[in-house]
């Protein structure tokens, strides 16, 4: 492998990295009323979400670690925005209660049933959370940026439970920790695939 390949090899988990330190500064700015500093901050770290996966997957540089790494990194980077959320918009609390709930109740469901059946959290990778990561993500930037959109709200919670739904199911039918598995229709045909 050449130096520079050698290099490129860790772009990833050095972003996931920096995601991981950039949720203590985000839950500072939060709690000591520091809004605008929140946001930029936290839309780097959004963005950089994107930029690690791109990297990994278009250079093939996708690891048990990396994906630990940017798992690791995008739960705590979800619970710095939960803390940034109640502090900056608590109208969406109170006025979404039962949907914001079910959100974070089915993520938090996820993540103690992988911790119970593997000893840690998944790192499945699959299209729909994918497509719920970046819907959320527009939808809180937007929200600190523009204000409230209810539709966009409605469609990323959606998104969001349908995905911790399909992750309970893979974890249900997957026996061992696997990472980057796709999604439960590719988990199902490979197991198909091992009994035929």
């Amino acid at each position: 492998m050449s130096g520079r390949a050698s290099v490129l090899r860790h772009v990833p988990n050095g972003i996931s990295i920096l995601r991981i330190v950039a949720t203590p500064v985000l839950v500072f700015l939060a709690v000591t009323d520091r809004e605008d500093g929140f946001k930029w901050l936290l839309l780097a770290a959004l963005l950089s979400d994107i930029l690690d996966g791109l990297i990994a997957r278009s250079f093939s540089l996708t690891s048990n670690l990396g994906s630990r790494l940017d798992t690791l990194a995008d739960t705590l980077l979800w619970v710095a925005v939960i803390v940034g959320i109640r502090k900056f918009h608590p109208e969406l609390v109170a006025d979404h209660g039962l949907v914001v709930a079910m959100v974070i109740g089915f993520w938090a469901i996820e993540h103690v049933v992988a911790l119970l059946r593997y000893g840690k959290l998944t790192s499945f990778h699959i299209y729909t959370i994918r497509v719920s990561a970046y819907v959320l993500g527009i939808f809180i930037m937007s929200l600190f940026l523009w204000g409230m959109q209810s539709w966009l709200f409605y469609l990323a919670a959606g998104i969001s439970i349908l995905g911790a739904i399909e992750e309970l199911l893979i974890i249900s039918v997957l026996p061992e920790w696997t990472a980057n598995v796709r999604g439960l229709y590719w988990v199902l045909r490979r197991q198909k695939d091992r009994a035929a």
